[in-house]
Order: structure tokens, then C-alpha cells, then sequence
């Protein structure tokens, strides 16, 4: 790789090889802090010195949770506009090393799982899903109801599995309990989701997309939609 020709967020050329180097002999926090806020930004950002980093980021994987975050962190953003075309489709072979990594490291049922998993999930080009995927504790997902257009609140987690619409003086009034779908009937990437957190007994998460890809009502016009069709159908990115 030649640095020179790539930058990272900083607009520098020279540090991140220097942190990588620093990473490979040992793990320093605040290395991978700096390298974190090098290579990455909010809002879906990444620039080229990401891209150029992840092969190394995927070698040092397996064994260090900083290091599986952050290139999980990178593969989210792949779908952006971040004009890195060739430097990511150069990463082809480390992509799918990492996938294959993070699929033995979830068996592992890990502390981690979670980053793992949304990792995992845009290995696969589910980006959409690897961004707001939560542990389903007190997850909410704001969408569109497809048929009166009313803003409808779905939750899932501890407070409760219910469509709403959402006041900001009275909280979500008028709820209605979602209609999850039995595993059974799942297809698509639903199932695929729902198989890996339940072969890892991952019972909460595994529940919890019960739910995200099941049915709702909405509370406005009383019709019953698919939950995940029409998060995914606002959300999901236009990929190059």
C-alpha cells in the first residue's frame, strides 16, 4: 500500500500506518482510539486510509476486540459515498477472511456479540440493519405506516412489543401489540438472522427479530404492514 496516496480523516497520510505498526507488536487503547478517529467518521463516513487499513484490521481480528470493531465499523459504511471503489473492491479477499472469522467468533457466544453480529450483518450488505441493530432491550424503530403515512413508533424490548404513534407530550399512545413471525415461517434475511442468533443461543436477540420481521398495526388507519419490509424500504442504502 502506498500511503502517500491515500489519506486518512485528518486529511494526513502518515499516522495511520505508523498506529498499525504500533498495534501489530502490542494493544494500546489509546492507539486505537486515534486510529478509530482516523479512519472513521459519524454520519456514515469513511475515507481511503479505512479501506487501505482494513486487510490489516482483519488480521489482527481474531484476537482483538478493537480491531473487530473497527473494521466492523469500516464495512458499515461500504455502501456510502465515499468514492474508495478500488481500494474496496482490493479488499475482496480480506472481506470474505473476515466474514469467516466473524462467523467462528460468534459461536464463541462472546461479550462482544453483538458488535460482532451488526459486523457481520454488513459483511453481507445488510447495512441498513447493521446500523440501528440493537440488543433489543429498548429498541424503537421509526417508520412510515404504507398505508396512511402516519409515523408510527415500533418497539421492541423490555417496555414492551408494540406499534404506537408517538406523542412528544403524552408518549406513545394508542398501542397495539406487534404480531411476530414464527421462526418457521421466516425467510429471506430474517431467517438467516434469526438462524445464527439461535444457533448461538442468543435467545433475546433471536426473539427479538421474531418480532422486527413480523407484522404491526397501526394505530391511525388500524391496516397491518410488515415491520422489517418497510423499515428496510426507507432505509436501505442505493448501493454502487
Amino acid at each position: 500500500m502506498n500511503w502517500a496516496q491515500t489519506y486518512d480523516c485528518r486529511f494526513g497520510a502518515d499516522r495511520v500506518p505508523k498506529l498499525l505498526e504500533q498495534l501489530e507488536r502490542e494493544s494500546d487503547a489509546e492507539a486505537w482510539k486515534e486510529l478509530g478517529y482516523r479512519l472513521v467518521l459519524e454520519h456514515d463516513l469513511v475515507c481511503p486510509a479505512g479501506f487501505a487499513a482494513l486487510p490489516r484490521l482483519v488480521r489482527l481480528a481474531s484476537g482483538n476486540a478493537d480491531a473487530r470493531r473497527l473494521a466492523g465499523e469500516i464495512m458499515e459504511r461500504a455502501a456510502g459515498q465515499h468514492g474508495c471503489d478500488e481500494l474496496l473492491e482490493g479488499c475482496a479477499d480480506s472481506i470474505v477472511e473476515f466474514r469467516g472469522l466473524l462467523d467462528r467468533h460468534l459461536r464463541s457466544r462472546p461479550a462482544d456479540y453483538l458488535v460482532a453480529f451488526r459486523a457481520l450483518l454488513a459483511v453481507q450488505e445488510e447495512y441498513h440493519w447493521a446500523a440501528v441493530l440493537g440488543d433489543f432491550t429498548d429498541d424503537f424503530y421509526g417508520l412510515d405506516c404504507p398505508h396512511c403515512a402516519a409515523e408510527v413508533t415500533i418497539a421492541i424490548g423490555c417496555y414492551g412489543r408494540n406499534s404506537a404513534i408517538r406523542d412528544w407530550d403524552l408518549g406513545d399512545v394508542d398501542r397495539r401489540d406487534l404480531r411476530p413471525t414464527p421462526a418457521e415461517q421466516l425467510s429471506g434475511v430474517g431467517q438467516w438472522m434469526h438462524e445464527i442468533t439461535a444457533r448461538d443461543e442468543e435467545s433475546v436477540l433471536a426473539n427479538g427479530i421474531l418480532n422486527l420481521f413480523g407484522k404491526a398495526e397501526c394505530p391511525n388507519c388500524e391496516s397491518v404492514f410488515n415491520i422489517a419490509d418497510e423499515y428496510a424500504a426507507a432505509n436501505r442504502p442505493i448501493l454502487r
